[in-house]
């Protein structure tokens, strides 16, 4: 692949390289959302990408599956990818290349209007069903774009208020997801949202883009803008924005922009080398779709997801299931109950086949059979509704919501007309059982009048049809809650107007990481039904808890056995919780593991649940890393947050925080490690080779020894001189430990041998101090902080050399992302901090310029916190020891006052 990439992007034009990086709107007879221009003088066509997360929507009919929450509601990763497996077969089919799929941003505001479009509150569930998503997707041949990047939760004011969210906070709630879907499930692409994160719009967010995304999670594929929501050009593209959407024209500057130098010509070739790594990946180089999706099949698909994600919330006195052959009469009532509500509204809406679209009434008529009379009543006048309930053995009530993009829900009610129809209802029928089509969760002030409650979602095309399955009890309702229902809209973590709808131009995200039910917790409020409740139609023991570990490897196993004690099949979903040490600062209970099982009455199976460093790892913001606070964590195991049935207890060492550097690591002949090969096949060495910016060529080097690139870590093949080192996945044991030495080798600590290429393959050889086994290392990265905690800062973020470097505020941009060489060099966006015309008089102002290994770019760190240049002997200096945005740095006389004292990154 990267050979075919390579040669491509050496045929094309500066202008041809552009044309691959700008969407623009499709020509008439092509249905997609997204269309990039092809370059037909090379034989490369246009790049067809289409919405969406429970469907294609391109204006013609499809698939019309349940929406995403209810297949987080599922806890399946095994659905999840057959889910994914329907949205790219029939994309694939289309011709498609990328489908905008899936969206992972958090569950944070109860009533945002995407809510149906997200998996949960929980970015561990989260996670686990969007890595399995993508894989089904991407299996068809159609790249998966996991959106929308990042702590993007809410509709109101969603193009321009910002969100201010704690780093620990993004570490822990807001990016998991994203990185599950990119590491585990890797996702070829990726789109960047509308919103600024803490003040820096999202698709211009150097640390979340270039650092984070690219660097530290190995993410080789493209970015690709929401629509609209690119701001600039050059300062976009630097940051790590690959392709610009939605009708703004901003990358029509790129082509002008390297050629007057104010974009690095690397930077544009590593956008459309991704663009194209892309477009090999999903066969856009290849031809168009396969053969014609099966509608039949779809709808099959359909109906199981919806199953599986309706979760029974309430059943009393065994209202459900129904016997059909014990009932002679059926009230089917309701606005909703005569439509199928295939999903809410947006990019998301799928227009579904007409043929097999089920409404409730239909799919309850038609389960009933023949023996049963089935009436309905729209229920606009809830007194007629009654009479009709009123002479039916059941009545199943059918109310919701409709969600959608562009605008949250006003509040967490019904609309007031299905609160009166429902207890209306209940007064007429005892036997009365409520439907809910919701994106999320509502209030129920008639809960206590009905007894059994259905909670199924926008259950897609087949919905009466799997309703029907679930209400006469042909299938177990399979569902648990991603998200918690709570009592009141006052009785949810959003407790304040700076949180939700924000103020001052900001969502304040002061909640932190009590998000969902970790705020419950905390506060010690009841929910209405908790995060991970669902009923089923039989009943569990547990029993035999065993809690093992850590082994060597960090692994912890909690073993159990469930046992069905009723008189059904039915389907439990254990789910497994930690609590912290208290020290640790965290919520009270996380999720950190669950299964997913189906026994017959009578039977028993043994569960094991693996933990591992991950479970217990916390974000350290002071060194920006992962680490595992020591202690005693609290093991729980139950069948939802709320109901707790075997618990105990783990001892996990202390591990410290894991301060992390991105980088390439180049051999001394000027060559790059690359991962490509061994990413692809685990028999493979990580080779070297010439050094071209790609992601695969990404390492990072942590404070543990360990060496990630490509989403794995080095380790040999073993301990003998000769042994190939090939990528495993990390797991921070000693046979992936290693040291960059002072001498610049890289030691393998379990070995006692030094990493050295031979014939392009990395192996472990004795070391020797050879040239070939020294490298030059990935440094730390970050701001330089200085006089009143403001930044170095490259002025206007420009790249063109001769800017000025200043004080400034710090705002986390690429501008003030600065990286520490071995050859005691600063570098921001690929250049170097110079010291002007490499004069050595004080008051000489400093500049970014390409770096050419002259002294006048050499800065030395003392124990005072000065930075010396060696040439001149003088230090970095404030000019005039002014606190002001946009004041000079110059070098100046040493003498280490509190102008001339900075703090690098660690």
């Amino acid at each position: 692949m990267e050979q075919r990439v390579e040669s491509l992007l050496g045929q094309l034009t500066t202008n041809e390289k552009a044309t691959l990086l700008q969407g623009i709107w499709a020509p008439q007879d092509v249905h997609s959302v997204g269309y990039v221009e092809g370059v037909p003088r090379l034989g490369i066509p246009p790049l067809l990408l289409t919405d969406g997360p429970a469907g294609i929507r391109d204006g013609q009919p499809a698939t019309a599956m349940p929406a995403p929450v209810s297949l987080a509601a599922a806890f399946d990763p095994d659905l999840a990818t057959g889910y994914g497996s329907v949205l790219g077969r029939e994309a694939k089919a289309r011709g498609y290349h990328v489908l905008y799929a899936p969206m992972v941003n958090i569950v944070r505001v109860p009533q945002g209007g995407r809510n149906f479009e997200t998996l949960g509150e929980d970015p561990f569930l989260a996670g686990r069903i969007a890595a399995a998503e993508v894989r089904g997707i991407q299996a068809q041949g159609v790249a998966a774009q996991v959106k929308h990047y990042a702590a993007n939760n809410q509709e109101a004011n969603r193009q321009s208020y910002s969100s201010e969210v704690d780093e620990r906070t993004l570490q822990e709630i807001e990016l998991p997801a994203f990185r599950a879907a990119v590491q585990d499930g890797r996702a070829w692409s990726a789109m960047c949202g509308y919103n600024p994160v803490d003040g820096i719009w999202a698709c211009e967010h150097f640390p979340l883009l270039r650092d984070v995304l690219k660097g530290r999670w190995g993410f080789d594929g493209a970015v690709g803008s929401d629509y609209p929501a690119t701001h600039s050009a050059v300062n976009a593209a630097a940051a790590g924005l690959d392709q610009e959407f939605g009708g703004s024209t901003y990358f029509a500057e790129l082509a002008g922009a390297v050629a007057d130098g104010r974009l690095a010509p690397a930077v544009l070739d590593d956008q459309v080398r991704r663009v194209l790594r892309l477009m090999v990946r999903s066969g856009a180089l290849d031809g168009g779709g396969t053969a014609g999706a099966d509608p039949g099949a779809g709808a099959r698909d359909a109906r199981a997801a919806a199953v599986a994600g309706t979760v029974l919330l309430k059943n009393d006195r065994a209202a459900l299931p129904l016997d059909a052959a014990r009932l002679k009469s059926i009230a089917v009532i309701g606005p909703w109950a005569d439509r199928a509500y295939t999903g809410g509204y947006g990019s998301s809406h799928v227009t579904p086949y007409p043929e097999y679209t089920v409404s409730p009434l239909g799919g309850i008529t038609a389960r009933a059979g023949s023996g049963v009379s089935v009436r309905h009543d729209a229920g606009a006048d809830p007194a007629a509704a009654a009479a009709v309930a009123a002479a039916a053995d059941v009545a199943v009530v059918v109310v919701g919501d409709e969600e959608r993009e562009g605008e949250d829900r006003p509040s967490l009610d019904l609309a007031p007309a299905d609160d009166a129809l429902i207890r209306a209802v209940a007064r007429a029928n005892p036997r009365t059982v409520v439907v809910l089509d919701t994106g999320g969760p509502v209030v129920m002030p008639w809960l206590d009048t009905v007894p059994a409650v259905l909670e199924a979602w926008y259950p897609g095309e087949q919905s009466g049809t799997a309703l029907a399955d679930v209400l006469f009890g042909d299938a177990d309702p399979g569902g648990r809650l991603p998200v918690t229902f709570p009592v009141s809209a006052a009785a949810t973590p959003i407790q304040g107007a700076d949180q939700y709808p924000g103020t001052d131009g900001a969502y304040h995200y002061t909640e932190r990481l009590e998000v969902g039910y970790r705020w419950y917790d905390r506060a010690g409020v009841a929910p209405l039904f908790p995060f991970g409740h669902g009923l089923s139609y039989t009943s569990f023991d547990y029993s035999g808890l065993t809690v093992t570990g850590p082994d060597a490897a960090g692994l912890v196993q909690v073993g159990f056995d469930v046992a069905n004690r009723g008189t059904r099949t039915g389907t439990e979903v254990p789910q497994l919780y930690v609590a912290f040490p208290s020290a640790a600062g965290e919520p009270p209970q996380q999720l950190k593991a669950f299964g997913k099982l189906t026994l017959a009455p009578g039977r028993s199976q043994h569960v094991t649940l693996r933990l591992d460093r991950s479970s217990f790892a916390t974000w350290d913001a002071q060194v920006h890393g992962w680490g595992v606070p020591g202690g005693r964590y609290g093991i729980t195991v139950g069948s939802s947050s709320r109901a707790p049935r075997l618990s105990g207890a783990v001892e996990v060492a202390a591990s410290a925080a894991v301060s992390t550097w991105s980088g390439r690591i180049t051999g001394s002949d000027g060559s790059c490690l690359d991962a490509g090969a061994a990413a692809a096949n685990a028999d493979e060495a990580v080779r070297t080779a010439g050094c071209e910016g790609t992601a695969v060529q990404e390492a990072t080097v942590g404070s543990d020894g360990s060496i990630g690139m490509a989403g794995g870590c080095l380790q040999p093949a073993g301990t003998a001189d000769g042994a190939d080192v090939r990528l495993r996945p990390c797991t921070g044991t000693a046979a992936q430990g290693w040291t960059v030495r002072p001498d610049t080798t890289i030691l393998h600590r379990a070995s006692g041998r030094c990493l050295q290429p031979s014939a392009g393959r990395l192996r472990l050889r004795d070391c020797g101090g050879a040239a070939e086994q020294r490298w030059h290392t990935p440094r730390p990265s970050g701001p330089v902080t200085g006089l009143a905690g403001k930044c170095v800062d490259v002025n206007r973020a420009a790249t063109v050399d001769g800017t000025a470097v200043q004080l400034y505020h710090c705002n986390s941009t690429g501008a003030q992302d600065w990286s520490v060489q071995q050859d005691d060099t600063l570098r921001a966006f690929g250049k170097c901090l110079d010291v002007t015309n490499g004069w050595t008089d004080g008051g000489t102002p400093v500049q970014l310029y390409a770096c050419n290994g002259t002294g006048a770019q050499r800065w030395q760190p003392r124990a005072d916190g000065t930075l010396v240049n060696p040439v001149s002997g003088r230090c970095l200096d404030v000019q005039y020891g002014s606190t002001a945005d946009f004041s000079r740095l110059i070098i100046w006389d040493c003498h280490a006052g509190a102008n001339q004292r900075w703090t690098l990154p660690a």
